[in-house]
């Protein structure tokens, strides 16, 4: 199986599941049955990550297209943020900004399907795919995110006045880094990355299978994520090691500005849709 993923081949799956069919097709048609989860070993890994890789490398253009809008967005933020003198608040949007790449590995998904369909690898058909699913489920998905990452942000609020106080916020300005490396600080970057580790979790849970799915079959967006928490709870150690992977990739692609997510999202995302196509059935 891990040679027919390096090659673009997809695992063989029950008739009617409704693979490559065109935007049309996809909008009006009737709901997909949902798909049965399949064992993964821990060992396909590599294999999948190397069909990310060769995707990308067949497709660089859009790959560097939908990974430059999320770096920029990044990078924008990061100004701003830098800008207003509120650099303190980089950790918790370093830890969060993760959480909204998935929602930019939806062109890429359909970038790999078209790969493995053999279809053509047009922009405007592409693009016309991203566009037309805000006539399907993920625009519900979208929002469970989003309110994920706002109850993320709010926790991060609430963090920093418990570990640190109205007296070391009136600091936090004059020497931020100072702060955040003081015993409080340290604890309190300590506490957070392991409720923003958390929140991960749990996004991870629910978009791994939930957002391929959502693109690839028409399908409710609470049974994609329901089908996304029982792949995952059927492959414990596998999915972990998975979502391992992803955060120290996507971690080190953002510490030179963002820019190394220009390559680490396109292959990260190719990636992903390999997986949902080894997971389901």
């Amino acid at each position: 199986m891990a040679e027919a993923i390096e090659r673009g081949q997809a695992p063989q799956i029950a008739a009617g599941a409704g693979v490559g069919p065109t935007v049309d097709s996809r909008i009006t048609a009737p709901p997909s049955p949902v798909p049965e989860i399949r064992d993964m070993p821990v060992a396909m890994i590599p294999a999948v990550l190397r069909a990310g890789w060769r995707d990308f490398r067949r497709a660089p253009a859009f790959g560097l297209f939908f990974s430059g809008v999320y770096a920029l967005g990044g990078i924008v933020l990061w100004l701003v943020l830098s800008a207003s003198g509120r650099e303190w608040w980089l950790v918790p949007f370093f830890l969060g900004f993760p959480l909204l790449a998935p929602f930019a590995a939806i062109g890429l998904y359909e970038v790999s399907r078209r790969i493995e369909a053999g279809e053509p690898l047009d922009w405007r058909a592409v693009l016309g795919v991203v566009f037309a699913q805000k006539d399907r489920q993920l625009p519900s998905m979208a929002v469970v995110v989003l309110l994920l990452f706002m109850f993320w942000m709010f926790i991060a609020h609430m963090t920093v006045a418990l570990f640190l106080g109205l007296q070391a916020m009136t600091n936090v300005t004059s020497d931020p880094w100072g702060v955040l490396l003081s015993g409080n600080g340290r604890a309190m970057l300590a506490f957070g990355t392991l409720v923003g580790g958390a929140f991960a979790a749990v996004l991870f849970a629910f978009t791994v299978v939930g957002l391929p799915l959502l693109l690839d079959r028409e399908i409710d967006f609470i049974t994609a994520i329901i089908t996304s928490v029982q792949a995952v709870a059927a492959n414990p150690v596998a999915m972990t090691i998975w979502a391992a992977t992803i955060a120290g990739v996507m971690f080190l692609g953002m510490l030179p500005l963002f820019l190394g997510l220009l390559v680490v999202l396109p292959v990260l995302g190719h990636a992903s849709w390999h997986m949902y196509r080894n997971l389901t059935a």
